[in-house]
């Protein structure tokens, strides 16, 4: 693996350790919640001047609130479950230093399928299953072909083709982008009151930092404009790109007033 990709393997153990310990205290909170109620009586009321009254009314919340954060540490640890499972499962990202390479093997294989899907709508016009067969497409796929859709149609549908050829258009365009990316060098600017705003090249991404802490205001609006804080850099920080540069002139205009 390269180095990213070590990152989002220890981002997903990381996420998968947290939720299995959210599941553990909920499923610890709702046994002992379970095990509280268990020891009063079914549908028993508190008893009004009863002697127990005074430690059943402390004794009663408790039970509520062990099952509210058993509840709610259970529903967390299914959010944090699926936020694993999500890891790496986004495509390509542009802060993969193999990027291009995997993007290249990508549209590769979609000219591949779209040159097929052509030469077989060619073959079901011209030379029928004989033709197919012959090509090497197999008997399932021939029946496939053959199959009309609901306008009588025959062979690969023309939606599938134009798709096809939309994602084979952004593959490449992401390609020049990433390539373009690549000559980009570190830029650094400062502003009023000691802020830097980076645009870091190597890590891919736009960089404010602070003398201090800012306040809670700005953090607000750092964070509302897609900011989050890395500890690692000491920077609030977003990944690079024209979209981030606007959120950081927003962010700024807002410290200069």
């Amino acid at each position: 693996m390269n180095s990213f990709e070590q990152r989002q393997a220890a981002r997903k153990e990381r996420l998968e350790a947290r939720a299995g310990a959210l599941q553990t205290e909920g499923e610890a909170r709702v046994s002992r919640a379970r095990k509280m109620a268990d020891i009063i009586p079914f549908g028993q009321p508190i008893l009004v001047g009863h002697h127990s009254e005074r430690g059943d009314r402390s004794y009663r919340p408790k039970i509520h609130a062990n099952f509210g954060k058993g509840f709610d540490a259970l529903k967390a640890a299914g959010e944090m479950a699926a936020r694993a499972a999500s890891v790496g499962n986004g495509g390509i990202s542009s802060d993969d230093p193999e990027a291009v390479e995997k993007l290249r093997a990508e549209l590769v294989a979609l000219e591949a399928q779209q040159a097929r899907a052509i030469l077989a709508n060619r073959l079901v016009r011209k030379e029928g299953r004989d033709g197919l067969a012959a090509a090497g497409f197999s008997a399932p796929e021939i029946a496939g072909l053959f199959t009309p859709d609901f306008a009588g149609r025959l062979g690969v549908p023309a939606f599938r083709l134009t798709n096809n050829g939309a994602n084979m258009r952004r593959i490449k365009g992401r390609i020049e982008l990433l390539e373009k990316q690549a000559t980009r060098e570190t830029k650094e600017t400062q502003f009023e009151g000691g802020v830097r705003l980076i645009e870091n090249a190597e890590a891919n991404r736009l960089q404010l930092i602070f003398e201090g802490k800012p306040s809670a205001e700005i953090r607000a609006e750092l964070k509302s404009h897609g900011f989050r804080w890395a500890a690692s850099e000491g920077a609030w920080q977003r990944q690079l790109s024209n979209g981030a540069r606007h959120a950081a002139d927003c962010v700024l205009r807002k410290l200069s007033d």
